[in-house]
């Protein structure tokens, strides 16, 4: 059991390492050809929290996740990008990432495109990758110009599942918004995905907000760590209708 165990957890590994690999590769390849970035962050992640739902197997229990994620921004654009592992330490082990490359119309031409909480008007897209399955988004983004968020994005995409009939619309927000309580500071920050139905799957909702406390602050050391919590709330999950699940989750975030 033991070497079984360890087998699978390098297995595990081999696997993130390999992802990760392949999500770095056009980001890579972007700085090498645009040079130095304005600016990135990398961050780590582990979660774990209960209620995590199945729809294919109709089972409900606890997962664990490990997250790196990483942003930056280059002279034309920016990227965003992620992939989690689930569950480490059990058989059920999951990967999943996304690549989310974005291009400025206003930078590419020069022009100001700003409006009343707008900065720039990008070309926006997303590849989204699992074990078996690859979808496509593409469309425009919105940088938003709201008072006191570190950014605030707003993507309106054409989604593409290969394994489905047809396409469907995709709508994503994100945000980061810092604020102190006393001598404490906090994060409020997240995203959700509002999808329309296509094919057999519905409309569905994945909502994942988090709030965490700058914990590096109180030696010192801020910006570093973050602990807190993610609620995940996602109606009707992969688009099965049905299936909502809500599972708040512990996190812990180390940003290098």
């Amino acid at each position: 059991m033991k070497k079984r165990s360890i087998r699978s957890a390098l297995s595990t590994g081999l696997k993130a390492l390999a992802l990760a690999a392949l999500l770095l590769a056009p980001f890579a390849a972007e700085e090498a050809q645009a040079g130095v970035t304005l600016w990135n962050e990398t961050n780590i992640q582990y979660l774990w929290g209960g209620q995590f739902k199945n729809p294919y197997a109709h089972t409900q229990g606890t997962q664990s996740t490990v997250t790196v994620e990483h942003a930056n921004a280059w002279k034309y654009g920016d990227t965003f990008l992620f992939f989690d592992v689930t569950n480490t330490e059990k058989d059920n082990t999951g990967i999943y990432g996304e690549l989310s490359p974005r291009l400025s119309l206003g930078k590419i031409t020069g022009r100001d495109l700003s409006a009343p909480f707008v900065k720039d008007v990008l070309v926006a897209g997303t590849l989204e990758m699992g074990q078996g399955f690859r979808n496509y988004l593409y469309g425009v983004g919105l940088s938003l110009n709201l008072p006191k968020f570190n950014f605030a994005d707003l993507n309106v995409y054409v989604r593409n599942d290969p394994k489905q009939s047809g396409s469907t619309y995709q709508v994503t927000p994100c945000w980061q918004l810092p604020f102190a309580v006393g001598k404490a500071n906090m994060i409020f920050e997240g995203f959700s995905d509002i999808a329309g139905g296509e094919g057999n799957l519905s409309f569905n909702i994945d909502a994942q907000p988090r709030l965490l406390l700058d914990l590096g602050k109180f030696w010192d050391a801020p910006n570093g760590i973050y602990v807190g919590t993610e609620v995940i709330y996602w109606h009707n999950k992969y688009g099965v209708k049905g299936v909502n699940e809500f599972a708040p989750q512990a996190m812990i975030k180390f940003v290098m």
